[in-house]
C-alpha cells in the first residue's frame, strides 16, 4: 500500500524484497526500481540505499519462533549503518505505541528498541508509532480477524486486557507519506 501511495504522489521509489517475482502482479511493479536481496546482507542494503533520500524502515522478524528480538536489533543495526554510509537524509520508522507505565510485551519492547537503534545510527529518524492498524494486510488486524473467524469461543490471553488506540490504514499511509515532505530540520 505504501509503495502505491508513494508512486501516486509522484515519488521515485526503490524497494528491497527477498523475492522480486512475488511482486509481478502488483500494478505498480513497472513504476519502481526493485532490488532483490536480503536486509540481513549489508551488500544488499548498500545497493538498496544507494542515492536514497528518505528510507522507510518497515522490517520486522516476528515470524521467527524464537530470538526475534536479537534478529530485529541486528536488522536495525545493519540498516542504520548502510543508511549512514549512503548518506540517507532521513529514516522513517513505523513502530508500536508504548506506555512507559506498564510492562511491555517482548514484541513492543523490541519495537521500542528498534527505534532506539535506528536513532543511534546517526541518521535523522522520524519515528511514528501506531497501535493496531485497522485494514486488510495489517498483521495485527489479520491476526484478530483470524482468531475471531476460527474460534467462536476461547480463553483469552492476558494481552486482551491491553488498551490500544486503533488507527485506520489510510491514516497511517497519510502520515507516512507526509514525512517525506517535512522540512529536513524536523
Amino acid at each position: 500500500r505504501l509503495v502505491r501511495e508513494l508512486v501516486d504522489h509522484g515519488y521515485r521509489v526503490r524497494v528491497l524484497v527477498r523475492n522480486a517475482t512475488r511482486l509481478r502482479y502488483h500494478p505498480w511493479v513497472d513504476d519502481v526500481e526493485i532490488v532483490d536481496g536480503d536486509a540481513l546482507n549489508p551488500a544488499d542494503l548498500d545497493r538498496a540505499l544507494d542515492s536514497i533520500d528518505v528510507a522507510f524502515y518497515l522490517l520486522h522478524a516476528l515470524n521467527q519462533r524464537s530470538g526475534f528480538e536479537e534478529q530485529e536489533r541486528l536488522l536495525a543495526e545493519l540498516f542504520g549503518a548502510s543508511a549512514k554510509s549512503a548518506k540517507v537524509s532521513r529514516i522513517v520508522y513505523l513502530g508500536g505505541m508504548v506506555d512507559s507505565t506498564t510492562e511491555l510485551s517482548p514484541h513492543l519492547r523490541s519495537r521500542q528498541e528498534t527505534g532506539e537503534v535506528l536513532r543511534d545510527s546517526g541518521v535523522p529518524v522520524i519515528e511514528l508509532r501506531a497501535g493496531i492498524v485497522i485494514g486488510s494486510g495489517s498483521a495485527s488486524f489479520e491476526m484478530l480477524r483470524y482468531l475471531t473467524e476460527r474460534l467462536p469461543i476461547m480463553t483469552t490471553p492476558k494481552w486482551v486486557n491491553s488498551r490500544t488506540q486503533p488507527i485506520a490504514v489510510r491514516d497511517v499511509l497519510r502520515y507516512l507519506i507526509g514525512t517525506v515532505a517535512l522540512d529536513p530540520s524536523v
